[in-house]
């Protein structure tokens, strides 16, 4: 999320795809209401139902699961083609004028180097024409047919609005409107903010679909302002904490990666880390990451962390593939290849695609721990509960051992939220019978790990035993000493090299942010990006001042936003290349002759002078990316790709079936349906009045929505001759489940390049634990593939067939 969830007030147009934020997200999406009472501000919703949110949109459109890249990208070519271009913002501050290597070609649905064996690019060639001087050439004219601009307007050429209309199904003239709304946007004085979430990520190409509309808001030059931005709807409390704190299998804190079996030493694994600068006076952050890599070993292994053993680099694990990302751990599983797993936290039976495969992987475990506050179906995926889980127990040997958790609101601790706002809370309540707190069960974990290798030895003993472990209590703990180990430390002494008398950092003090961090293992920090949530001013996630200058939205003083408590990112880009705000009632930071100031912290160097040093610091470019380069495993600009399962051929590209980058594992490809078999387009989504699959476990909740359901359209139901409130089965190529029919205005057939096509929607709050009545989730149905760069599975595109049938007797 660029911006917050207080700065949607600022906003003059709210557009959600990809999400349905008066549902899932209800108390954040009182902003999009401010915005509408206060500056007038219009709604528009994109989607294939008419949700809640579509319920108070100014405009809805709906659109075919899986094909907004084609709206999006539809909705870039109108803007070039009728100059709804915000020109100065796009010349100074994105890639549009960066010249792109000759070899780089798109064509029918692919770029070059592709390799169909693979299913992967050779991506060598998507980059910039470097100089002798090392910096990529530019054309300030962006006449040059291989600059990023000429590539890109010729790239999007083929989604006219009839294309959009034919791959999309939404009726052109809602597409035009559309358009005609988005465009006002480009001016100086307009802005429009994206809020997406799972709708756009769980695709085969959910980065891509996020990666569209951030270029169409560059193009709008809407980055960096208020009112504008990315905005992604973190539902669960602390998933954006999770991603931050490197939870995903091929990350460290603070978005560090972790090395790979060809970085076989400390230096090689640095060799492609170090960003240099790819334009003249520019600053790249990324310069940095050895302070941060340094720092966060030491407070990992601290004084087993030396220069002489390269800050115990060997004790990393290194990857011998991309990612042990969900997939592939239950593919390994599957295969007979992975002996234990731990699950904390979350439900994989009711959360994992095809769950008929992670049943049979499950049942292939030697052992299985689950950490959670309630019974789950993954931690009972071994009884037999009739249809809804019919296994034969007495052939599953895995070892099931549950340890039961607090619930957050029996925690003490910071959680994060969409907006990357840390937020101290206390705990509510005690935890009931055995529950303990998770870092409690951890550790124990690690002590009791420690103590089996310092009696038995091991292969590689070195990373456990000396692990930092300083604690008050080493078998507790506590929140606050965790807080300050993630927000980093001084281990030496610095002296100022001026003046040996004054002390730059003083041994035992908190950092006051990563600014001070250090790659001579003088300093510690669990995450860089957290440095400065708990300094030597204190927690600054407890703080509660709701003071707000100008009425911005910022709130600069209540609990702490990272990086170093900036709200708005590439908020440089608020002002003119001058350094003159765009737009004078909406000023964030400005120029002041001297230095940058204004109301957030400045996310450049507070004296960068504005015409040097480019808004977006992380990027060795200084600019933005309307190309990526070679850093996206399917293509520097995204292209439309059907779901892998889909009603029709892809329009632009027949020969290609789903996204040509994303993997597949044998035995998975094989069991994608076809709409020969499967002829309706399925997708799935939540409710308001269920969370995920907790609430299940409470009566109210299951009193609200008492049982699974299925909604189709009025069309279909006639067809298919299915009665509102009736039963119907529905099933895919992987699976099959039974619920009530809710037959709705709410979904209507689109008509697909000459094909009508019906969609069956699916929410996913059911299963057999709890007290709600037990049902299915549309995993029973989804296929085994997921998004081409952090393989997300496909949730929300896939094909069935329904029927009616009886119903159970009463």
């Amino acid at each position: 999320m660029t911006n917050s969830w207080t700065d949607i007030k600022n906003t003059d147009l709210i557009v959600i795809m990809g999400g349905n934020a008066a549902e899932a997200h209800p108390c954040g999406f009182k902003w999009v209401t401010e915005a509408k009472a206060k500056r007038g501000a219009k709604l528009i919703v994109v989607d294939p139902r008419f949700t809640r949110s579509a319920a108070v949109a100014d405009f809805y459109a709906p659109i075919r699961q899986g094909t907004d890249i084609a709206f999006l990208l539809g909705l870039i070519n109108y803007c070039i083609e009728n100059d709804k271009v915000q020109w100065d913002y796009v010349k100074a501050f994105t890639n549009a004028n960066f010249i792109v290597k000759d070899g780089f070609t798109y064509q029918d649905g692919l770029f070059n180097g592709y390799d169909e064996a693979k299913r992967d690019y050779n991506r060598s060639s998507w980059d910039y024409e470097i100089g002798p001087d090392g910096f990529a050439l530019v054309d300030e004219t962006m006449q040059n047919p291989r600059c990023v601009w000429q590539l890109l307007k010729q790239h999007v050429s083929v989604y006219t609005p009839d294309m959009v209309s034919r791959i999309c199904g939404t009726p052109k003239e809602k597409f035009l409107k559309i358009a005609q709304m988005i465009g006002e946007c480009s001016t100086k004085t307009k802005t429009m903010t994206s809020m997406y979430a799972l709708g756009w990520t769980q695709h085969s190409k959910g980065s891509q679909n996020i990666r569209a509309m951030a270029m169409l808001q560059l193009i709008l030059g809407n980055i960096g302002v208020r009112g504008g931005g990315m905005n992604a709807l973190r539902g669960h409390s602390n998933i954006q904490g999770l991603t931050d704190m490197g939870l995903m299998s091929n990350l460290i804190p603070g978005y560090l990666t972790i090395p790979t079996e060809r970085e076989v030493s400390f230096d090689v694994y640095m060799s492609t880390r170090g960003f240099k600068p790819l334009r003249p006076g520019q600053m790249s952050y990324w310069q940095n990451y050895k302070k941060f890599f340094v720092s966060f070993q030491k407070a990992m292994w601290g004084e087993a962390a030396t220069t002489e053993n390269n800050f115990a680099y060997d004790y990393l694990p290194k990857l011998d593939v991309s990612a042990y990302d969900v997939l592939r751990a239950f593919e390994l599983m599957h295969q007979g290849k992975m002996n234990g797993y731990f699950c904390q936290g979350f439900n994989p039976l009711l959360s994992f695609p095809n769950r008929k495969k992670c049943t049979t992987a499950l049942s292939k475990l030697k052992f299985l721990v689950v950490m959670d506050p309630l019974d789950t179906e993954t931690a009972r995926f071994w009884e037999n509960h009739g249809e809804h889980n019919d296994v034969e127990t007495a052939k599953i040997q895995t070892e099931v051992i549950q340890l039961p958790t607090t619930c957050f609101a029996e925690d003490e601790g910071s959680l994060t939220n969409s907006g990357r706002w840390l937020q101290w809370h206390w705990a509510g309540g005690t935890p009931p019978g055995e529950a303990k707190h998770d870092a409690w069960i951890m550790a124990q974990i690690h002590l009791r790990l420690k103590a089996l290798y310092q009696k038995e030895g091991g292969a590689v003993p070195e990373p456990i035993l000396n692990l930092d472990w300083r604690y008050k209590d080493p078998g507790n703990p506590s929140p606050e000493e965790l807080a300050k180990e993630v927000n980093g430390s001084v281990l030496e002494d610095v002296a100022d090299p001026n003046d040996p008398t004054k002390l730059v950092l003083q041994k035992g003090k908190q950092v006051v942010s990563f600014a001070a961090l250090r790659d001579d293992g003088t300093t510690a920090c669990g995450c860089w990006i957290y440095s400065g949530s708990y300094n030597e001013a204190g927690n600054n996630m407890t703080r509660r001042d709701t003071s707000d200058p100008d009425d911005t939205g910022v709130y600069p003083k209540w609990a702490w936003s990272w990086p170093v408590n900036r709200r708005i990112l590439y908020n440089r880009a608020s002002a003119d290349i001058g350094g003159k705000p765009w737009d004078a009632s909406r000023k964030l930071l400005w120029w002041d002759g001297a230095k940058w100031t204004g109301y957030d912290v400045p996310d450049i160097a507070p004296t960068a002078k504005p015409e040097v040093v480019g808004p977006f610091i992380m990027n060795p470019e200084g600019a933005s990316r309307l190309f990526t380069r070679g850093l996206m495993r399917d293509g520097p600009f995204p292209v439309h790709y059907e779901p892998f399962e889909s009603p029709i051929a892809n329009p632009i590209a027949p020969k290609v079936r789903g996204n040509p980058a994303a993997r597949v594992f044998r035995g998975d490809l094989e069991q994608f349906g076809t709409a020969k078999d499967f002829p309706y387009a399925a997708t799935s989504y939540r409710l308001t009045e269920h969370f995920h699959f907790w609430t299940k476990h409470v009566q109210p909740n299951a009193v609200t929505q008492p049982e699974f359901f299925v909604e189709l359209s009025e069309q279909l139901a006639k067809e298919k001759g299915i009665k509102s409130g009736g039963w119907v089965r529905v099933w895919s190529n992987r699976g099959s489940v039974k619920a009530k029919a809710v037959v709705t205005k709410r979904i209507t057939p689109l008509t697909c390049d000459g094909k009508t096509v019906h969609i069956v929607g699916i929410p996913l709050h059911w299963g057999f634990t709890g007290v709600a009545r037990k049902g299915f989730g549309p995993n029973s149905l989804t296929p085994y593939v997921g998004d081409a760069n952090i393989e997300t599975p496909e949730y929300k595109a896939f094909l069935v067939d329904i029927e009616p049938i009886a119903g159970p007797v009463a």
